[in-house]
């Protein structure tokens, strides 16, 4: 047994070694320096198994957060084109609806103009012919008459 755990030491400490030499450029960058030199930093340092928690948990969080995200983003984009389709939706709708109501506005007017105008005319008429001193042809006519009996009269 003594003999496993004497060849176990020393593969140990070469990975190890291999391990710090893959490790040193990252260490060597001034961002990773600048979070060492932090709080959080030294106590990961000193506690390595928290520190790959913490890892493990950052890199198992990317893809849920970024699924999130990416559903927030689609979720917003589709509203707002959902939003705009609904709005030209309800202006095509709205305009089919004044379009359709014009034309009944138009034919009332007219049919109304046409009754206001017989009324008119009838009612002129029926006045002219049996009250003529209340129309103008009336005093036209009632003038022409006056001017007719003068002129007999002389």
């Amino acid at each position: 047994m003594q003999q496993v755990s004497q060849k176990s030491g020393p593969d140990f400490q070469r990975l190890w070694g291999r391990w710090a030499g893959l490790f040193k450029p990252i260490y060597g960058d001034s961002r990773v320096e600048q979070l060492m030199d932090t709080r959080a930093g030294q106590y990961l340092s000193s506690h390595p198994f928290l520190a790959l928690n913490v890892l493990l948990f950052g890199a198992a969080a990317a893809l849920p957060v970024g699924l999130f995200l990416s559903f927030a983003l689609v979720t917003l984009v589709m509203s707002a084109v959902g939003f705009l389709c609904f709005e030209v939706f309800l202006l095509f709708a709205g305009g089919l609806t004044l379009l359709s109501v014009l034309p009944g506005i138009a034919l009332f007017s007219v049919i109304a103009s046409v009754i206001f105008n017989a009324l008119y005319v009838t009612t002129y008429n029926i006045l002219s012919r049996y009250f003529p001193h209340l129309t103008k042809q009336g005093d036209v006519l009632d003038d022409l008459d006056e001017s007719k009996e003068s002129e007999f009269d002389n």
